[in-house]
């Protein structure tokens, strides 16, 4: 029994130190490589003679109320406008999204747009509409997101060193004073990411693209599968896959609105978490590290450990602290262990209570943000576990159900 108890004791502190490093430890980790190695975190200067043709990649399924906006975002980049075309892709809206277009286009020569009645999903939308794009530079954006006006020219900067394949920008969540919960969580989840993506854009590569902003060389763009839940990760882990790194511009930024509610962001977050595993299968090949260096090194400290380890660690890890409470008494220092794992425990009891606060205040406006933090972290985690016994069941479908975003 004692052997046992050393094992048990020894595989939670194995856990907790994973735990610990998939969300604070790689960041440090990250940082103190970074300062080491004497990265450095200059930004480009934008050269006046390097404005190649680009094109502007718009999905918009049933957007017509963002439409406008989106359109005039575009139009307000400070990229020469002979030299930027914006391809919008509405196959199947039914919300007057075409007939809005279309006459757009009447004024605008350098809007293109592809339509249909069928809605086939946005990557099979994505990979028609690349068929399509002859500029060396192409750039993805949502339709629902805001762009920065140097969004456009601070993404081509950036391909300034041939190495560089793709730059993803920044998404940022728009926060208006008290949010709920919910929101405030995506916020403060999201300036966390920022900040690790700029360590690992300084370390080596990005591992893995924002949706909503980012941009690749065309020639290196590869038709993704249909069912893919994640085409923005899968496409920039495959260029990085080839060579090229995948550079962060933070200084270019796509502005949305957060979920309307947990009820919207655990949508989201589940078919993410659906999708994380689906990429994890179709790129296992990066967790070869003698092949791959560095990237296998982020991917697994940055997305594998998050999405496949440690949400199935923290139950583990509660379960474990009951075993060791649990181990029979001894003559030596029996009540100082017990203290010391009852006291974990405690801590843990703690902290899933202040997140169950947390998930009652999900819909009220509130500056009690202090339990915002471990309610989204469980939140997080139990999204995760949730898009796991979705991608077991193998009930996938590429067509995206859109979540609803705050007013």
């Amino acid at each position: 029994m004692t052997f046992f108890y050393s094992l048990t004791g020894l595989l939670f502190f194995l856990i907790a130190f994973l735990i610990v490093y998939t969300y604070l430890g790689y960041g440090i980790l990250a940082w103190v490589l970074v300062k080491v190695l004497r990265k450095s975190d200059e930004p480009p200067v934008v050269r006046s003679e390097y404005y190649p043709d680009v094109t502007m990649v718009i999905p918009a399924y049933n957007e017509r109320d963002y439409l406008p906006a989106k359109l005039q975002n575009c139009l307000a980049q400070d990229y020469p406008a002979h030299q930027l075309q914006l391809l919008f892709v509405i196959e199947g809206s039914t919300d007057g999204s075409a007939d809005y277009l279309e006459q757009q286009q009447q004024r605008l020569p350098n809007l293109t747009l592809i339509s249909g009645t069928r809605r086939l999903g946005k990557i099979a939308a994505m990979n028609n509409a690349m068929n399509q794009v002859k500029t060396p530079i192409t750039i993805f954006t949502d339709a629902n997101t805001q762009l920065n006006p140097e969004a456009v020219s601070r993404l081509v900067s950036r391909f300034l060193p041939v190495q560089v394949g793709a730059v993803t920008g920044e998404k940022r969540i728009q926060m208006e004073g008290q949010e709920a919960a919910a929101g405030s969580g995506e916020g403060l989840y999201w300036r966390y990411e920022s900040f690790l993506k700029k360590l690992d854009a300084q370390l080596h590569t990005i591992v893995g693209a924002a949706g909503e902003l980012f941009a690749i060389r065309t020639s290196l763009y590869e038709p993704v599968e249909a069912d893919t839940l994640l085409d923005d990760f899968v496409i920039s882990l495959r260029i990085a896959s080839r060579g090229y790194r995948v550079d962060y511009a933070p200084d270019a930024y796509a502005l949305e609105r957060p979920s309307e509610s947990v009820r919207e962001e655990m949508k989201r977050k589940v078919r993410i978490a659906t999708g994380g595993f689906q990429s994890i299968q179709r790129l296992a090949h990066l967790l070869n590290p003698f092949r791959y260096g560095w990237l296998s090194f982020q991917y697994v400290s940055h997305r594998v450990l998050r999405w496949a380890v440690t949400p199935f660690c923290l139950p583990l890890l509660f379960l474990l602290n009951i075993v060791m409470i649990t181990q029979p008494q001894r003559a030596d220092n029996q009540v100082l262990t017990q203290d010391f794992w009852t006291s974990l425990l405690v801590a843990q009891l703690v902290f899933y209570m202040i997140a169950g606060l947390g998930y009652v205040l999900e819909n009220r406006q509130t500056r009690f943000k202090l339990t915002f933090v471990p309610f989204y972290f469980v939140f997080m985690n139990w999204c995760v576990l949730a898009g796991f016994s979705k991608y077991c069941t193998g009930n996938l479908s590429s067509v995206w159900e859109k979540s609803r975003r705050a007013a």
